[in-house]
């Protein structure tokens, strides 16, 4: 197994209930890799537990041929290591460009900080007509925006992604994944994509690893995995 991110037997959960059972997967570098599952199967403390929130019981988690069991998730973020969680995050009390701006705490290059900025307006135009916008002001979909563009400011090798569609209308869902393509093709971003929307995140994704109750019982290339009907009926539900 390799890749940028390699993870193996990993088990975690919360308060000593185990969530995680033996995790193995790998997420090849410029890649899009889709963790898919219904609600419970342990996608989301995946995540919480790759990007240091959760700690895990077991396992280990090379990221970039480094292990990170027991690195902060300050020291993730340096490493290029960053998580968006599901409901996004956007602080209400600010404006766009202060929670931009959050996102780049860590960068000690203010000229360097600017331009990363400047790069996200580019990329969300309605962000940048809405940069003296507070948080609670913004929309959904900008919203989701909102927590993208500030992860891409702490300049991510591997983006930690979950569930960018909920809550969110089928344009939108398609614009979110159109950008996730782009940032794949045009920067080389590798992004680990947690979403409740099978069918968007298949078509996105090069690579696909299935869940259930904790455990990942399938792992292929995305195409085969929609293409897999018995695989799609007992765990994907299309």
């Amino acid at each position: 197994m390799t890749g940028l991110l390699e993870v193996s037997g990993l088990t975690g959960g919360y308060d000593g209930v185990p969530v995680l059972h033996g995790v193995d997967l790998a997420v090849r570098a410029g890649t899009i890799c889709a963790v898919l599952g219904a609600n419970g199967a342990g996608k989301t403390t995946l995540l919480r537990t790759l990007s240091g929130l959760v700690r895990p019981s077991a396992g280990r988690i090379v990221f970039a041929g480094r292990e990170l069991r027991d690195v902060s998730v300050q020291h993730l973020v340096r490493r290029g290591l960053v998580h968006v969680p599901e409901g996004r995050g956007v602080i209400a009390e600010l404006t766009v460009e202060e929670n931009l701006r959050l996102g780049g705490l860590w960068r000690r290059d203010r000229r360097a900080l600017r331009r990363a900025v400047a790069d996200v307006y580019d990329l969300f135009e309605p962000l940048a007509a809405r940069r003296r916008y507070l948080g609670h002001q913004l929309s959904g979909g900008e919203a989701q925006m909102l927590a993208l563009g500030r992860a891409l400011v702490a300049g991510p090798r591997l983006l930690l992604l979950d569930e960018p569609s909920l809550g969110l209308a089928p344009r939108v869902v398609a614009q979110i994944m159109g950008l996730l393509r782009r940032l794949r093709d045009e920067t080389g971003l590798t992004v680990l994509l947690v979403e409740q929307n099978v069918r968007s995140a298949l078509s996105v994704a090069d690579d696909g690893v299935v869940m259930s109750l904790g455990r990942v019982v399938a792992a292929a290339q995305a195409g085969r995995l929609a293409g897999d009907a018995g695989l799609r009926h007992a765990y994907l539900g299309f």
